[in-house]
């Protein structure tokens, strides 16, 4: 295999968004319905990489979207995979959006068995080379009266005549699966949204109070305000460093004074916050983190799931769930400290679309940060004391990173765009698709 340093691959060459509705695509270059049970199906082949693992392949009459024909695939054992196959020509360069509906029965992890896999061809319909474009693959963006949407959106590489285009079943004994609403359509670029994320590496000195500690950090990205950030990542726990507080001595309510003070910081940047303060809902006790937007609301909170014995202990709760926060620039997670050591939290967050995860963190594992970011192909912020604070891409790699001289660093990144990581390509399906979470402990 050749070197990474001899591959171009890893640049950042596509824009790509995954809301259905969100891109104007001004062109249809090719749709598909209502199969014709009788064959009429010109283009459409069977795929399957052997004989004796194919499916069975057929045009269901009445089971498409409008009560019309659909291409069919039906398992009979776990070994079974096979696809419904045809080519599209394209133009190189151009931004296309390929969309198809499913609709599947007896799949035990759809997920897993439901697969629209696209790859760009290149003269006399060959391959092209994995290091010029792997293999690429649709999510799910919509479900709608029992049927799915699946949806791609990517630039055509240079070299690229055609779309070759597989919607398989696979691994699903006795199940079927039905395809209907195909459809390729071509647009203009949309434009790029970089998007400037700060972090923070600094403690306090011995403060009186926690608004003393939490004045600290608001009047110390406020003189960085230059940086014009969009997003700021402050540490965990900042109304207690600083200070000899207890826990309880410092847990407030949210809203409330750390939050009020955030609230201006907030304003004053048109920027959004993060930070991890103590919430108290009477009589529970959660270390949380808070989202606050440009104008100051507040977006939501995160409690911190995966509690350390040093926290549980001294009375601390749990909390109990994955949220994710929509910003004007995408979907976004937050985590704290102790979670980086565990896959769930980010993986949970990644699945439900987030594009950057946010660690307000005490200390910790930087390496286990940069695994987060590349195994779930999202950008990674962590902001601390006692762990560095950095910026990470999606391939785990940093961007910034703010040091004790330099307590405060912003770097851009762009959410937008896709990453095609070194021969395995774009992972930010491939890794939920691959992934075997359904199987047993034993």
């Amino acid at each position: 295999m050749k070197t990474r340093a001899r591959v171009a691959l890893h640049a950042s060459i596509c824009v790509f968004a995954l809301a259905a509705g969100s891109l104007a695509f001004s062109t249809t270059v090719a749709e598909f319905r209502s199969f014709d049970p009788s064959g009429h199906n010109p283009g459409w082949t069977h795929w399957s990489p052997r004989t004796e693992i194919s499916p069975l392949f057929s045009i269901d009459p009445a089971a498409g979207r409008t009560g019309k024909g659909a291409l069919k695939l039906e398992t009979r054992h776990v070994g079974e995979i096979g696809a419904w196959q045809r080519q599209i020509e394209v133009q190189p360069g151009n931004i296309y959006r390929f969309t198809a509906w499913y609709r599947g029965e007896a799949l035990p992890n759809e997920q897993r068995s439901v697969i629209a896999r696209l790859s760009w061809l290149g003269k006399e319909g060959r391959p092209l080379s994995r290091q010029v474009r792997p293999p690429e693959y649709a999510a799910v963006v919509r479900r709608e009266s029992g049927w799915s949407q699946v949806e791609l959106v990517s630039q055509a590489p240079d070299q690229a005549e055609s779309l070759d285009v597989r919607l398989t079943l696979a691994f699903a004994p006795g199940g079927s699966l039905w395809w209907d609403d195909i459809a390729l359509s071509k647009r203009v670029p949309p434009p790029d949204r970089p998007v400037r994320v700060m972090t923070v590496h600094f403690r306090p000195k011995p403060t009186g109070s926690a608004e003393e500690s939490v004045e600290t950090f608001c009047t110390l990205v406020e003189k960085a305000a230059d940086q014009k950030p969009d997003i700021v990542c402050l540490p965990e726990g900042i109304s207690i460093v600083g200070t000899r507080a207890r826990f309880a001595d410092v847990a407030e309510p949210i809203p409330g004074p750390s939050t009020q003070r955030l609230s201006r910081l907030a304003r004053s940047l048109r920027s959004y916050v993060v930070a991890g303060i103590y919430e108290r809902v009477e009589p529970l006790i959660y270390n949380t983190a808070v989202l606050l937007d440009r104008e100051g609301n507040l977006v939501g909170r995160y409690r911190k799931t995966h509690l350390p014995n040093e926290e549980w202990e001294k009375g601390l709760t749990p909390g109990e769930c994955y949220p994710i926060f929509e910003t004007d620039f995408g979907k976004v997670g937050l985590m704290i400290c102790w979670d980086a050591r565990f896959p769930e939290p980010c993986r949970s967050m990644a699945q439900q679309g987030a594009r950057l995860i946010l660690l307000p963190t005490w200390g910790g594992d930087e390496v286990l940060a940069c695994a987060r970011a590349l195994e779930n192909n999202v950008f990674f912020v962590s902001a601390g004391y006692d762990m560095k604070s950095l910026i990470l891409n999606p391939e785990g790699k940093v961007l910034a990173e703010a040091k004790s001289d330099s307590p405060v660093v912003t770097t851009e990144i762009h959410p937008d765009r896709k990453i095609y990581q070194f021969w395995v390509g774009d992972m930010s399906m491939r890794t939920w698709m691959e992934t075997r979470g359904n199987l047993p402990p034993n």
